[in-house]
């Protein structure tokens, strides 16, 4: 007998907001598989609001509500039978963060939950990493934000240590992350980094998906560091338009690209990595485990 369920997520970031509708097919005595039925992103920038003057504008809001509003309808039409809503960083920090919440869920019938930095690397630390874990190797998981960096240090197939930093692709464009967040960062990855010898970095997030895709490797394939390294040459030399226009980049992940690869590449230089596996998940997948699975 196989059941289908349909569960949908939605990520509210600092860059942009997605919908991800999943279907989970349920036969017994098997795993449950996670299909991927529909994902949107919207591309409406939360942080550049709310680390420049500390609230969503007026006309962010009402972008929120019109966006809600049509993730309401595409639920609706999915047959999705159960949701859940997270908002990290930028509506973490906006003073009216919870006064937006209140406004969504008044307008378009959206309940939002703001989640905290642990919890939001916990809940992508959730997400299917068995295809690119080996039981006997350390891997430090690293999921690049508009407003935050996740970074989770995997062992034997477990999380043996955590952290959320506040350095994001929006807040290193209008230059909001200062020398101190980036030595604090360098000091936890080597720490925990140390006892291992051999690390790897798993990546997730849009700019490395992107990087990813530029590659046209297999999925199971990683990246190596000098790749990366020559690609972040590569679009640093290019104007904001070249990227658009030569490279395909959209508007909103043109600026954001850079300074992502940046994060990445220090933390493969601190961590000793050589090369970058990129599952192609994050958040929205994780929130969909997290809802199957009970944990939220």
């Amino acid at each position: 007998m196989i059941t289908i369920k349909k569960y949908a997520a939605i990520d509210i970031g600092s860059n942009a907001m997605r919908l991800l509708v999943t279907n989970i097919v349920e036969q017994e005595g098997q795993a449950p598989q996670f299909n991927k039925s529909s994902l949107v992103r919207v591309p409406i920038r939360l942080g550049q609001d709310a680390f420049t003057v500390g609230e969503i504008t007026e006309e962010n809001i009402d972008r929120m509500i019109d966006a809600m509003k049509a993730f309401k309808l595409l639920m609706k039409v999915h047959k999705v039978e159960k949701y859940q809503a997270c908002a990290t960083s930028a509506m973490r920090e906006a003073y009216n963060g919870k006064e937006v919440v209140e406004i969504i869920k008044k307008k378009a019938d959206i309940k939002i939950d703001i989640i905290d930095g642990k919890k939001e690397a916990a809940i992508i630390a959730a997400s299917d990493l068995k295809q690119f874990i080996s039981t006997d190797k350390a891997y430090l998981y690293v999921d690049v934000g508009g407003g935050s960096t996740e970074f989770s240090l995997f062992y034997e197939g477990k999380i043996i240590a955590s952290k959320s930093f506040k350095n994001g692709t929006v807040r290193l464009l209008n230059n909001m992350v200062n020398e101190v967040v980036w030595h604090e960062i360098e000091k936890w990855i080597k720490t925990n980094t140390e006892p291992f010898e051999d690390i790897t970095l798993i990546g997730s997030g849009g700019n490395i998906n992107k990087l990813f895709k530029l590659s046209e490797k297999q999925q199971d394939k990683p990246l190596s560091y000098v790749y990366v390294s020559s690609q972040y040459q590569k679009l640093n030399s290019m104007t904001y338009e070249q990227r658009i226009a030569e490279i395909g980049l959209n508007p909103d992940r043109a600026d954001v690209i850079i300074p992502a690869t940046r994060i990445y590449l220090n933390a493969m230089k601190w961590s000793g990595a050589r090369h970058i596996y990129v599952p192609k998940i994050g958040l929205s997948d994780g929130i969909v485990k997290a809802m199957y699975y009970g944990k939220i």
